[in-house]
C-alpha cells in the first residue's frame, strides 16, 4: 500500500511538472483575473500543502525550506496563519521559477523519506497524503484552464501546445433515457474503499422523482442554433442574475468562441480558441467555456432543464448514457450543500470543501483536463454561477 502510495506521489508530481513544461518563466509568473492563478503559485502551493499539511506534523526534524513561504502561498487556510492576497498572487515576481522548482524537490525528497518509513506511517498521515495528491490533481486542471484564460488575453492567441488535442467524443443521436422514481443512495459511504473528499460523504438517500435525461452532452453546434435564434436577446430564456451578466458584460457566445463578421454564418466560420490554439469550430464537440446561466437559458430554449445533481449520479449508472467523464463538466441545477450528516474533515483541512458551501452551483462529471484516475460518478465540482472559465458544458434533462 504504501509503496503504491510512493509510486503515486511520483507520477503526480512529475504530471505537475509537465504541465507547466510548455510555459515560459514569463508566462508562469502572470495572473490574468482574479479567479486564476499563476503556474508558478499552483507549483509552489501544492508543495505547501505537502509541507504544511504532512511533513511538519509526521516527519521529524523536517526543515522548512523558506520561512517566507508559509505566507506567500497558503491559499485560504485561515488555521495555518495569514496569508497574501489571492488577487496579488501575480506580484508574486519572487521568488524566481528556479527557486519554486527548488522547493519542489525539497518538499519531493522529504516526502520520499516520509513515505518510506512504512511502519511508522500513521492512518491520519497516510489520509493526509493521499489528499494532498488529489489536491494537486484538482491544481493540475486548474492549471490548464488558467492558463488558457492568461493566452487568451494575449493579442496573438499563442496556443499552450499546438499539438493538445482533447478526445473525441462519442457521436450518436441525443436520445432521452427515462428513470423511474424511487429511493436511490447517493455519495460516498464512508466505509468503502477509494478516495472521496469530505462534500462527497456521507451516503444517505433521496427519493428522486422520474425524469428523463439526454445520453449526450450538448455540442458546439447545438449551442450555434441557439445562438443564431437569438438565445441571448430573449429575455425569457434567462435568470434575472444570467440576464444582467449579458447586457453587462456583453456575453453574446461562449467564452473563447471567434465570432466571423456575420454572426449568423454557418458553423464552419466560426473558430475556437483553446489549449492548441485557434481552431476552427467543431459543432459535433461539446460546447464547453459556458457559465451556469448559459446552460441554463440553452436548455430554457431547448424545451428541457437541467438535471439536479441527484438525477445525475442516479442516471450515471445507466448503460446507455455517453461522455459522463473526460469531455466536460456538467452544470447541474443543485446548489452547493452539504449532505444530511454532512462533517468537515478535522484539523486544518476542515476548510478544504465545507465553508465554501454558499453561493455556488454543483458540476458533475468531468473534463478532458481532469486527470487521469481523479473521476468519479461521486465527485462534486463547484463554481460560481457566472463562471465561463473553466471546462463547463452541459447535458439535458426533463421531467415526463
Amino acid at each position: 500500500m504504501h509503496a503504491s502510495l510512493s509510486a503515486r506521489y511520483a507520477n503526480v508530481r512529475e504530471h505537475t511538472s509537465q504541465l507547466a513544461s510548455p510555459l515560459s518563466a514569463e508566462d508562469q509568473c502572470v495572473q490574468s483575473m482574479p479567479d486564476a492563478s499563476p503556474t508558478k503559485w499552483h507549483l509552489a502551493h501544492t508543495s505547501w500543502f505537502f509541507e504544511n499539511v504532512v511533513l511538519l506534523p509526521f516527519l521529524p526534524g523536517y526543515q522548512v525550506f523558506d520561512p517566507s513561504f508559509a505566507y506567500l502561498f497558503n491559499s485560504y487556510y485561515e488555521a495555518l496563519g495569514p496569508r497574501h492576497p489571492r488577487m496579488q498572487r501575480g506580484l508574486l515576481t519572487r521568488p524566481s521559477l528556479p527557486q519554486v522548482m527548488a522547493y519542489r524537490q525539497h518538499i519531493d525528497a522529504a516526502m520520499e523519506q516520509l513515505l518510506s518509513k512504512v511502519v511508522e506511517l500513521s492512518p491520519q498521515a497516510l489520509a493526509l497524503a493521499e489528499l494532498g495528491l488529489n489536491h494537486e490533481q484538482q491544481h493540475q486542471e486548474l492549471m490548464l484552464t488558467d492558463a488558457l484564460h492568461l493566452l487568451s488575453c494575449h493579442p496573438m492567441l499563442p496556443a499552450y501546445d499546438a499539438s493538445f488535442a482533447r478526445p473525441l467524443a462519442h457521436p450518436a443521436a441525443m436520445q432521452w433515457i427515462s428513470i423511474e422514481d424511487g429511493l436511490h443512495t447517493l455519495g460516498k459511504p464512508l466505509d468503502q474503499p477509494g478516495f472521496a473528499f469530505d462534500n462527497e460523504t456521507p451516503a444517505h438517500q433521496r427519493f428522486v422523482q422520474r425524469f428523463q435525461i439526454a445520453n449526450r452532452l450538448v455540442t458546439c453546434g447545438e449551442f450555434l442554433a441557439f445562438i443564431q435564434d437569438g438565445g441571448y436577446d430573449n429575455a425569457e430564456l434567462w435568470l434575472s442574475e444570467g440576464r444582467a451578466h449579458v447586457l453587462q458584460d456583453h456575453w453574446r457566445h461562449p467564452l473563447y468562441w471567434l465570432e466571423p463578421q456575420d454572426p449568423r454564418a454557418p458553423a464552419e466560420h466560426w473558430q475556437a480558441f483553446g489549449l492548441n490554439g485557434v481552431q476552427a469550430l467543431d459543432p459535433d464537440a461539446p460546447v464547453t467555456h459556458l457559465s451556469f446561466h448559459e446552460a441554463s437559458a440553452f436548455a430554457q430554449w431547448a424545451g428541457a432543464r437541467l438535471p439536479t445533481e441527484f438525477e445525475w449520479e442516479t442516471a450515471s449508472s445507466h448503460p446507455d448514457m455517453l461522455d459522463l467523464h473526460g469531455q466536460v463538466w456538467q452544470w447541474t441545477r443543485s446548489a452547493y450543500e452539504p449532505y444530511p450528516g454532512f462533517v468537515p474533515a478535522s484539523g486544518a483541512v476542515r476548510e478544504y470543501n465545507g465553508k465554501f458551501m454558499v453561493g455556488q452551483q454543483v458540476l458533475r462529471g468531468s473534463s478532458f483536463a481532469t486527470p487521469d484516475q481523479h473521476s468519479r460518478h461521486t465527485y462534486r465540482n463547484f463554481f460560481p454561477a457566472a463562471a465561463r472559465w473553466q471546462f463547463s458544458g452541459l447535458r439535458l434533462a426533463k421531467d415526463y
